[in-house]
């Protein structure tokens, strides 16, 4: 539960403020330059952005996942390709050391990502695994003190810019499904290590994505997060947290898209009057409000349960699935609102359509939230 609502509250309003005074008047410079302008990262270590997650004990805030959500949402209410720079250290490029590190590997890499002094990835999808991620064909082979691992990761946030690489790989090759696999923590400057062209995408310009690919890459046994074949239960853990942190994001996105909408249906004159006087967006306006306060309330219903040790799989799935196919709508909506400007460049709402696209196919796409969800019903019923 929330620690310190007034605490909370300074932080937030602080986000806030960075938000509407640096982010958003920058969101034109970074979807066009696809690149983190420099004084803005500063602002970001400088504001212990990069750590909100992670304990007090290594660095960083600490929060809870009621008061990660409440960030989530503050900082998506501008473009989201400024939360990816720091969302894999707060998110699944941390946890699972902060999950089921070693305190060695806690003291060793945890106070440098809250810091932002290091930047981490999580690697799990391949050419051949996206949703099916258990049949991963990357390999890790124990050599001594060292395993080496070979194969290609896909997608990979943060690649280019990364210090640290948190990699699935199969330790067992005898074992085809997730029990098979486990996690490490490979340093940027092991040999073996290339990274592919960043690559060109549909929206979010300026998150940067990439292959990564390892060619008898020697990583110290030390660096296994767990033991060996639990790397895929711990992945799943993280994603759990991952997509409530998603869909806090969705309702920021959503309410930021609900706002301009307002907004330019107030100024904007068709037929002698406002177009909000027109009873047919009203309707568009009030279906977006109305789906972004349900998915709020879901997210924040399951993140309460998450601070109470509960577990929250189909919870986080049902939130990610219902959160991101909402913004779509609304997004789809504000669009409509705009008319043929909303299809312009000239309005945020054109790079927001673009952008919350993604929201539905990373960290798990919507179908295979359909299938967590429906096979916890079962099992539940069983």
């Amino acid at each position: 539960m929330i620690r310190d609502q007034e605490t909370l509250k300074q932080l937030v309003d602080l986000i806030d403020r960075f938000v509407r005074e640096r982010l958003i008047p920058a969101e034109n410079q970074m979807a066009e330059g696809a690149k983190l302008p420099d004084n803005i990262l500063q602002e970001m270590k400088e504001m212990g952005l990069f750590g909100l997650t992670i304990p007090e004990e290594y660095g960083g805030l600490g929060l809870t996942m009621e008061e990660e959500i409440e960030v989530a949402i503050t900082l998506g209410r501008t473009s989201p390709a400024f939360r990816s720079i720091m969302g894999t250290n707060n998110g699944i490029g941390s946890a699972a050391i902060v999950f089921n590190g070693t305190e060695e590997q806690k003291q060793k890499y945890l106070p440098k990502y809250a810091s932002g002094e290091w930047i981490s990835c999580f690697c799990l999808t391949e050419p051949d695994a996206g949703s099916d991620a258990a049949s991963l064909k990357t390999t890790a082979r124990r050599d001594g003190d060292h395993y080496i691992l070979n194969g290609t990761k896909r997608y990979i946030t943060n690649a280019a810019v990364a210090d640290t690489f948190n990699v699935m790989a199969r330790t067992n090759p005898d074992i085809k499904g997730a029990r098979g696999i486990s996690s490490f923590i490979v340093e940027k400057d092991t040999p073996g290590i290339t990274i592919g062209q960043i690559d060109k995408k549909m929206g979010q310009s300026g998150s940067l994505t990439s292959d990564v690919i390892f060619e008898d890459c020697r990583v110290p046994a030390e660096n296994i997060i767990g033991a060996e074949g639990e790397g895929f239960i711990t992945a799943m853990k993280v994603l759990d947290r991952g997509r409530l942190h998603i869909s806090g994001v969705s309702v920021g996105v959503a309410e930021r898209l609900i706002a301009d909408a307002l907004e330019y249906a107030i100024q904007r004159k068709q037929f002698g009057q406002p177009i909000a006087e027109q009873q047919l967006i009203q309707a568009m306006l009030a279906d977006s409000q109305t789906e972004t306060y349900a998915a709020k309330c879901m997210v924040k219903d399951a993140a309460r349960k998450r601070d109470a040790g509960e577990n929250i799989t189909m919870e986080s799935s049902a939130c990610k699935l219902f959160a991101t196919e909402m913004v779509g709508r609304v997004a789809d909506r504000a669009v409509q609102i705009h008319g043929g400007a909303g299809y312009m460049a000239e309005y945020a709402v054109e790079r927001f359509y673009r952008d919350v696209r993604l929201f539905r196919l990373y960290e798990g796409t919507s179908q295979i939230q359909q299938l967590i969800i429906a096979r916890n019903m079962i099992k539940n019923a069983s």
